[in-house]
């Protein structure tokens, strides 16, 4: 059996029986290596920066653009993925990240304004998580569903590929040179996504134009969204983030700082399955509760931090928070949204994004501004705090009313 389809034998089946596991590697595949070119700006940061001049407020801008562009690129992808399939979308996006990056490699980039431009090339990389995620999902049954979108969401561990390799292909070629070897790795990826991928035959109809917006309408919709802002806001900020941060702080090497990155951002992306599995134990609205708290101690704590082992370790802290938050969120999204689960992945990945720009972008204004990076730090860690209080405030009602409707634990 290699669908999904109908009757009560596809249902019944195992994950590997009942679904299509090319196109479930195919999609890991390409959200693995594009999540590893849209933060690629971060590890590269102290590298073009001294090399273009840049102030402290252009780094965190430059690292931050494909954030929200991704975030915004994310909405687009979704209508494209409605009307013209998953597999054909995630084409056009990978040859547009591809002709990028080997345009930026052919002619360079010799500015401030370059980097900005690059980073809106690579935000169509970081709205691979609206196409990767319905292209393996659609394939698998409802009770089969979750583990398909957790293997091929494991993707966001392309982030540590960035951290880890490209400062040291930057110290041995060049920083403009690693973004002409990015496109190798994508180029196999991209071939190999047209040999497995397949678009599952029963994809839903597509949706009118005003129908997107129609969760927007609601309350919790807006809700939701806000809490994301802070989980997968904060992981994907800090990603950006923490290379410039680790070299400007504690004068690390490019290199050195790119391990400590990917040791903070795999910390962050190991536990998202998890913060679905505790979610699921406990409850979502428990497990944010949690999340928030420990996230707005560990970043209030950094600025306090005197030494490199003591910013790392609560930097850990933070994304371990951070990531098990991510897998939180999405464990109330389909309890409350369950009709409109595609549409509410792609506003609340939406959200993500923006609070990852805002976070980059005021650690490098908090820099320049204050000549310090606490402020940002301290400012967001407020940010969870009052997340913290907004959830508290709303999670009796959703208790009274749509959790309790449908006897799930939330």
């Amino acid at each position: 059996m290699t669908t999904a389809t109908t009757g009560a034998a596809a249902s019944k089946s195992s994950f590997w029986a009942s679904g299509h596991w090319p196109t479930l590697i195919a999609a890991f595949l390409y959200f693995d290596l594009a999540f590893m070119v849209w933060v690629i700006l971060g590890p590269l940061a102290p590298s073009i920066s001294e090399d273009l001049g840049l102030t402290p407020a252009q780094k965190g801008l430059m690292v931050a653009v494909p954030t929200l562009a991704g975030a915004v690129l994310r909405v687009v992808n979704g209508l494209l993925v409605d009307r013209i399939g998953p597999k054909r979308s995630g084409a056009i996006s990978q040859i547009i990240v591809i002709a990028g990056l080997f345009a930026a490699w052919s002619f360079g980039v010799h500015s401030f304004a370059g980097t900005l431009a690059l980073g809106v090339i690579l935000g169509f990389a970081g709205a691979s998580f609206a196409i990767a995620l319905p292209l393996a999902s659609r394939w698998y049954p409802p009770e089969h569903q979750g583990k398909a979108m957790g293997l091929a969401g494991m993707g966001n561990s392309g982030t540590v590929l960035a951290a880890l390799f490209a400062p040291g292909l930057a110290k041995l070629f060049g920083w403009n040179a690693v973004l002409g070897l990015a496109c190798i790795p994508l180029t196999i990826a991209f071939f190999i996504y047209l040999a497995m991928a397949k678009d599952a035959p029963n994809a839903p109809a597509p949706k009118k134009l005003v129908d997107y917006f129609q969760p927007l309408k609601t309350a919790d919709a807006w809700w939701l969204m806000a809490f994301y802002s802070v989980t997968f806001g904060g992981f994907v900020g800090l990603a950006a983030s923490l290379p410039v941060y680790f070299t400007d702080q504690f004068h690390l090497t490019p290199v050195i700082a790119g391990y400590c990155t990917a040791a903070c951002v795999f910390a962050g992306s190991l536990v998202r399955p998890m913060g679905g599995a505790l979610a699921d134990r406990i409850g979502g609205v428990k497990a944010l509760m949690a999340v928030f708290v420990v996230a707005a101690l560990a970043l209030a704590g950094v600025p306090q931090a005197d030494s490199l082992p003591a910013a790392l370790g609560l930097f850990v802290i933070a994304m371990l928070a951070l990531g098990t938050g991510n897998g939180s969120v999405f464990q109330l999204v389909p309890q409350r949204f369950s009709a409109e689960i595609g549409v509410m992945t792609g506003l609340v990945g939406m959200a993500g994004g923006v609070g990852g720009f805002y976070l980059a972008s005021s650690l490098g204004f908090a820099k320049q501004w204050s000549g310090s990076f606490g402020p940002g730090f301290y400012i967001f860690a407020g940010l969870a705090v009052v997340a913290l209080v907004a959830l508290i405030f709303v999670k009796g009602q959703w208790r009274a009313t749509w959790g309790a409707a449908e006897g799930v634990r939330i």
